[in-house]
């Protein structure tokens, strides 16, 4: 997938989603996907903590099974988490029910190292940005639905570390959700990518915070 910052017809195709934040702000949203991975989210945390910069992690619950203590280790420096099934399923591809199911093993998992409070919406990205409208209509109540604004494609091994830094800093501005994967697959972009990039924009004096 070409690196791109999403349309406006994405996001009116899809209103209940989250893409952006308030653009009034010189905030950054920065979220990672598919962890947590030894090494590499602890790379991520690590460079995140230079920069004083929060940010959310949608996990897979398989991930967060295999390893526990990297988990809590988002969780204790002060960032937030969010749901990523527990398969990293594509809901196009997936069964409502199988699908519905794998997103509550992902919460089990979850729920076993943190206490949810109360009265607020859980967060979900679903895998590959593919998830069906009925599906949709049965996770709003409980979730909210946190895509992008910037996608980085830092997982795509065509792409030069210097490509992704270049466009992810042409796309970014007030408010933007930008995504990073701490994954085996996209280590090499996103460990070239993400210090340069918290670098720039603080510069400029952003804020990165969580959702």
């Amino acid at each position: 997938m070409i690196l791109h910052k999403t349309n406006f017809l994405m996001r009116a195709l899809y209103p209940d989603f989250v893409w952006r934040k308030d653009r009034q702000e010189k905030t950054i949203y920065l979220t990672f996907d598919d962890g947590p991975v030894p090494e590499i989210t602890e790379f991520v945390l690590e460079t995140l903590g230079r920069f004083n910069a929060k940010a959310t992690f949608f996990c897979i619950g398989d991930n967060i099974r295999k390893h526990p203590f990297i988990f809590e280790k988002v969780i204790n420096e002060g960032h937030t988490v969010g749901n990523h099934t527990f398969n990293h399923l594509k809901g196009w591809d997936t069964r409502n029910e199988e699908y519905l199911s794998n997103i509550k093993q992902c919460d089990t998992e979850i729920s076993n190292k943190i206490i949810q409070a109360q009265n607020s919406k859980k967060l979900f990205r679903p895998p590959y940005g593919r998830i069906k409208r009925s599906q949709v209509r049965d996770l709003l109540p409980e979730y909210d639905i946190i895509m992008w604004d910037v996608l980085t494609a830092d997982y795509d091994a065509h792409l030069l570390p210097e490509t992704v830094l270049t466009k992810a800093l042409k796309y970014t501005e007030n408010g933007s959700i930008v995504v990073f994967h701490d994954s085996i697959k996209a280590n090499k972009n996103m460990s070239f990518v993400l210090p340069r990039f918290l670098e720039y924009f603080s510069e400029r004096e952003f804020r990165f915070q969580s959702i």
